[in-house]
C-alpha cells in the first residue's frame, strides 16, 4: 500500500509540473503571437488605418451621399444580406467555397453575401477582406 502512496503521489506531482509547462508553453506562445502581430501591423499599416477624424474627407463623402445614409437603403441591403444568408443554413463549410450548390468558407460566405449588393466591391479572400 505504501508503494502505492508514493507511486500516486509522484504522479500527482508529475502532473502538476505538466500543467504548468502547458500554461507557462501559452503565455509564452501569446506573448510570441503579439510580438509577431505587432510586426505584421508595423509592415502592414493599412491594415488598421488611423480613426477617423471629423475633418476626415471620407466623412465628407459620406456625409454628401444621401442615398447611402437614408434608413430605408441601409434597411434593403440588410434585408438581402440576412436573406442571402439564411439560405446558406445547414450547409457545410467547405474551405475555398465559393459555391451556393456546393458550400462556403467564412470569407467566400461574405463575399456571396454582400458583394452584389455593396457599391464597393469586396475582395475574395479574408486577407483582402
Amino acid at each position: 500500500m505504501q508503494n502505492r502512496a508514493r507511486l500516486l503521489k509522484q504522479y500527482q506531482t508529475h502532473l502538476k509540473k505538466q500543467a504548468s509547462y502547458i500554461v507557462e508553453g501559452n503565455a509564452k506562445s501569446r506573448r510570441a503571437l503579439r510580438q509577431h502581430n505587432r510586426e505584421q501591423i508595423k509592415q502592414h499599416p493599412e491594415w488598421f488605418p488611423a480613426p477617423l477624424k471629423a475633418n476626415d474627407r471620407r466623412w465628407q463623402a459620406l456625409a454628401e451621399n444621401n442615398h447611402f445614409l437614408s434608413s430605408n437603403h441601409l434597411h434593403n441591403i440588410t434585408e438581402v444580406a440576412i436573406h442571402r444568408l439564411e439560405q446558406q443554413l445547414g450547409k457545410p463549410y467547405v474551405w475555398g467555397g465559393t459555391r451556393p450548390d456546393k458550400g462556403f468558407d467564412c470569407s467566400g460566405l461574405v463575399f456571396y453575401a454582400y458583394n452584389k449588393i455593396l457599391e464597393a466591391k469586396l475582395p475574395r479572400n479574408a486577407i483582402g477582406q
